[in-house]
Formats: structure tokens, C-alpha cells, sequence
């Protein structure tokens, strides 16, 4: 029998295991989603509210088990509290927008003799395939709000992540949602692309890689399932003269270092101009320093392991590029087990960098950042732009309009100022270029989860 063995970061022991699920009880699945939907679709809006809610209750009281399930699954120190705050929030937002962004729209013309209106519809299975370094939250984003437009889900979870799958399936199963139109799978790659050419679901919501979206684009091609892809990044930030030196310090500090590294929209470089350089690099520098990197199960550890070894020896590999070229690493600090082949590492700041070296094109997702030095808006704007990916940037200024119009040319799906590193869900989560298309939270995230449908009756005597 084929199984998934999830390997810890914490020592290497194989933490969990699960068989992976036959084609046949795969194909059932799918089938029992499809019949469970059809009755779904007709349930009122305020009823699929109450078994959502009931859902996060249930999820919320399993918190204290799951804090150190994460650290041993893919390393983030317990001191954090997994994902409650985050994965409440943006539940409850998107129940309670659920009726403002599905409800009918009325053209303002108005046709005596016709009644003409617009409704949101479901688009029927939608097929979840979660990623492993926010496993709840990623998972929530699209899972929620399908439930709440009237689809049924298949969750696929991230191997590295096998029992955050089982915990959303037992949330469910304790809110009594019906039977069907929640299923956890444990599925290899070929299932998984397999179910998508099979036409039995009707979109696809994945976050992860370039190369696994593009994956996915081609196992669905010729089928017409639509797809959610959010992919890469590789996320700027740049600070202006006029910043709030020691806020975007500390902001940024915690952007690209929090869950060591291993954040879609976490800052991987940092363009700062020439006015206050030397002041935030030593600034900067100060507040890496202060990071305790170690056993994610100690409650003073605020650095765990990176989630698997290869990810680590990514990073050791672009920071001996960037220093073979002439970069300059300002941390150095000691940190026990980092050697190569192993998941722990030491945060790194890196100066004298440049777009000629890995680490400031390539995608890190790790726990090194790089600064350089810019003279005014338009070098930071060009750099900012020089990258494959586009999911957000940062700007750091006390002038709102100077930010505003500095987004209005940086090409990326959320333009943040003076914070970063935040997904607001009353506003779309999307980004550009290999970062991948569609879009999650907000109403937009309810136009994406469900087809416009539309209603043209006239009234005869």
C-alpha cells in the first residue's frame, strides 16, 4: 500500500503517516460531492452561515493540540499560537460578506413588463490543494467562502502537512455539516492531476510553486475548470527618507523573517534610499541579531527549522553566490545543527547586493534578505519591477498620496504602506506575472468561487 510519510524538521522522525486513497475512493468522492452539492446550493444562506460558524468553533477549541502539531509538522515555534487569530478573522469576514456579495443585481434601467436581475451561482466541486507553511489559513481562504457560495470542497493537504487536512475534516464532522460536501483526500500527484482531467470538479484553488501551478494548468487543460493559482514571490519593500525609521524597521525585520522565511508575501529585499541608508542597515542588523533560533517546541525559541533540509541548503546556496559576488553578510550568528542537509539556519542580512545574483530574483522563501542602496523613486520603482513575480509590495512613508502613487507603477496584486506581510480579507488576494492569477477574500474572492448567472422573465397577460 502507497503511503505519505511526513517527516518532521524538528529531528527527522517520520512524524505521521497515511495511506494514500484508492482511484476508486477517489472517483466516490468526487461523486459524493457532486450529489451533496446539488442539495447545498438550495440551502439558505444564513443556514450554511450556522454550520461555518459551528465549523471555526470546533476548529478553535482544537488550538492547543494543534500549536505543537504545527511545530512538529513544519517547524514554527509554539511560542506564536498557530493560526487562530488569522483563520477566525477571515471565517468570520467572509460569512458575514457573504450576503452583500452574493446578492442578486438589479440593472438600474428599469423595462416595465420585465423582471431582470443577476445572480451569483455556484460553480458546483471545487478542488482545494493546500500548501504546508500557512496550512489553516491558505486552506481557509478558499474553502470558507466555496462552502458559503453553495459548492462542495475537496481538500487536498500539503504531504508535510497530512494532519492539518484530518483537523479541518474533524471541524466539519463536528459542526454536522452534511455529509459530502467536506472531504479530506490523501492524494499523490498523479491522483491529483488525474481528478482535475477527469472534469469532475469545477475549479481548482492551489497555492504553491511555479512549476506545480503550471502543473496544474496543464492537468486541467481542455477541461474548462477554472483555476485560483498563487504562486511565487518575491516581495520588495522601499524606504523613504520621510519613514518611521524605527517602525519599518522592526515591521520589516519581522516581514522576512517571521516563520523563518517561509511566507508567500514575506520581504525577500529591501530598497532603501540613500538618505537614511547606514541609520536602518544598522538598524536592521540590530533587530536579526535578537532572534533565538532552535527547538520550536521551547517557548523561547522564535526561529524554528525551516520545513524540510533542502529548503535550508536553497538559502545556504544563494547567500555563497551572493558573497562569491561580492555581497557583504552581517549576521553570523552561531546557531546549533546549521550545517548543510539540515533544516535549521541562521537568519541572514545581506548588503552590497545586486539583480545580477540569486538572491535578489530568485524566489528565497527563507530566512535571508537583501538591501540595497537607491537614489529616488524611479531607480527603487525599476527595481522593485525587476522580478518574474508580482504578489505584493511595501512602502514605507508618512505620505499617504506619495505611497499611493508609487503603487499606482509597481506591478504586484496588493500595495501595502508602512506594513507588509498581511492578508486583509476585505480586499483581494492576488498577484501578477508568475505569482499566478485569480484571486481570494473579499467579494472579488465570491466572484471567482461562483458563475454570474442571468434572469431575463417577461411578464405576458
Amino acid at each position: 500500500m502507497e503511503t505519505v510519510k511526513l517527516k518532521s524538521p524538528v529531528d527527522g522522525s517520520v512524524y505521521a503517516e497515511r495511506p494514500v486513497a484508492s482511484d476508486q475512493a477517489i472517483n466516490a468522492a468526487a461523486e459524493r460531492a457532486r450529489a451533496a452539492q446539488a442539495d447545498w446550493a438550495q440551502t439558505p444562506l444564513a443556514e450554511r452561515a450556522k454550520y461555518l460558524l459551528g465549523f471555526l468553533d470546533a476548529l478553535l477549541a482544537m488550538n492547543d493540540e494543534i500549536v505543537p502539531e504545527l511545530a512538529w509538522q513544519m517547524g514554527r515555534p509554539v511560542r506564536y499560537g498557530g493560526e487562530k487569530g488569522g483563520v477566525e478573522e477571515r471565517t468570520r469576514y467572509m460569512v458575514e460578506l457573504a450576503e452583500t456579495a452574493l446578492k442578486p443585481f438589479v440593472p438600474p434601467d428599469d423595462r416595465p413588463g420585465f423582471r431582470r436581475y443577476l445572480k451569483r451561482a455556484p460553480l458546483g466541486v471545487v478542488f482545494t490543494i493546500a500548501p504546508w507553511n500557512y496550512p489553516y489559513l491558505t486552506a481557509v481562504n478558499s474553502i470558507v467562502p466555496a462552502l458559503m457560495a453553495g459548492n462542495s470542497v475537496i481538500l487536498k493537504h500539503a504531504a508535510q502537512t497530512l494532519l492539518v487536512g484530518e483537523r479541518f475534516q474533524a471541524a466539519f464532522d463536528g459542526a454536522d455539516l452534511p455529509q459530502g460536501l467536506f472531504q479530506n483526500l490523501v492524494m499523490n500527484h498523479g491522483q491529483t492531476e488525474r481528478l482535475l482531467a477527469s472534469g469532475k470538479v469545477d475549479h481548482c484553488n492551489f497555492t504553491g510553486s511555479v512549476g506545480g501551478g503550471r502543473a496544474i494548468e496543464k492537468a486541467a487543460a481542455g477541461t474548462f475548470t477554472t483555476l485560483g493559482l498563487e504562486l511565487g514571490g518575491k516581495d520588495p519593500a522601499y524606504v523613504l527618507p520621510d519613514a518611521k525609521l524605527d517602525h519599518a524597521i522592526a515591521n520589516l525585520v519581522d516581514g522576512a523573517f517571521y516563520n523563518t522565511g517561509q511566507c508567500c508575501c514575506g520581504i525577500e529585499r529591501v530598497y532603501v534610499h540613500a538618505d537614511i541608508y547606514d541609520d536602518f542597515v544598522d538598524g536592521f542588523v540590530a533587530e536579526t541579531k535578537n532572534y533565538v533560533v532552535g527547538d520550536p517546541l521551547d517557548p523561547a525559541t522564535t526561529m524554528g527549522p525551516m520545513a524540510q533540509a533542502r529548503f535550508a541548503d536553497f538559502i545556504r546556496e544563494q547567500k555563497a553566490e551572493a558573497l562569491r559576488k561580492g555581497a557583504r553578510a552581517h549576521i553570523g550568528m552561531r546557531v546549533e545543527r546549521d550545517l548543510p542537509g539540515s533544516p535549521y539556519i541562521a537568519p541572514e542580512v545581506l548588503t552590497e547586493v545586486d539583480h545580477q545574483m540569486s538572491v535578489m530574483r530568485e524566489e528565497s522563501f527563507g530566512p535571508v534578505v537583501g538591501i540595497m542602496k537607491v537614489r529616488n523613486d524611479e531607480e527603487a520603482i525599476a527595481l522593485m519591477n525587476d522580478s518574474p513575480y508580482g504578489l505584493t509590495a511595501s512602502i514605507w512613508t508618512r505620505d499617504t498620496d506619495h505611497a499611493a502613487a508609487i503603487g499606482d507603477r509597481v506591478e504586484t496584486g496588493t500595495v501595502f504602506m508602512n506594513r507588509c506581510d498581511y492578508v486583509d480579507p476585505g480586499l483581494v488576494w492576488t498577484g501578477v506575472k508568475d505569482t499566478g492569477k485569480g484571486g481570494a477574500m473579499s467579494v472579488v474572492g465570491y466572484e471567482n468561487l461562483t458563475r454570474p448567472k442571468s434572469y431575463h422573465l417577461r411578464e405576458v397577460s
